[in-house]
């Protein structure tokens, strides 16, 4: 019984951890994977809104497939395409997985987002960008970075 209790408890706790109400603000079911060229998304713009990326209202919304694994790799795409103001490589570490948020693209019904810390050709920046596979959204160069020349792009 008092295990039951316990586990009962856990749940409750799961549940109300979960919002439900999606604060999300840039998700758009309509958006468009970009075009992929190199390993990188070929990105045509630059956010001009400081949050897009940086806040976990405004992130970075990469759920384009239903494959987890895919979306993974939307997240090496979206780093491989886009360098440091002065054309430092961009690489990134895994800070952690937070904001819990509902979801009609995962069985559980909820979604997180993950942080993740931005290096600057191997040296820790100030930067954490806030990355999002569950939902779509326009994918753009987050401001404070450059869009990388792809090799196909002509740019």
């Amino acid at each position: 019984m008092r295990k039951l209790i316990n586990l009962s408890f856990i749940l409750i706790l799961c549940v109300a951890c979960v919002s439900t109400k999606n604060t999300i603000q840039n998700i758009d079911d309509t958006a468009v994977l970009p075009k992929i060229v190199a390993g990188q998304f070929e990105l045509l713009e630059t956010a001009t809104d400081l949050q897009y990326g940086y806040s976990e209202f405004y992130p970075i919304n990469l759920g384009f497939s239903t494959y987890e694994n895919s979306n993974n790799q939307n997240v090496n795409r979206f780093f491989n395409s886009f360098t440091g103001v002065n054309g430092e490589k961009v690489t990134y570490k895994i800070l952690e997985t937070c904001c819990p948020f509902p979801s009609k693209h995962n069985k559980m019904g909820a979604g997180t987002l993950v942080l993740y810390e931005i290096y600057l050709d191997g040296k820790a920046s100030n930067k954490k960008i806030y990355i999002n596979t569950f939902e779509k959204g326009k994918i753009m160069c987050p401001k404070g970075f450059i869009i990388k020349k792809s090799e196909t792009s002509g740019n």
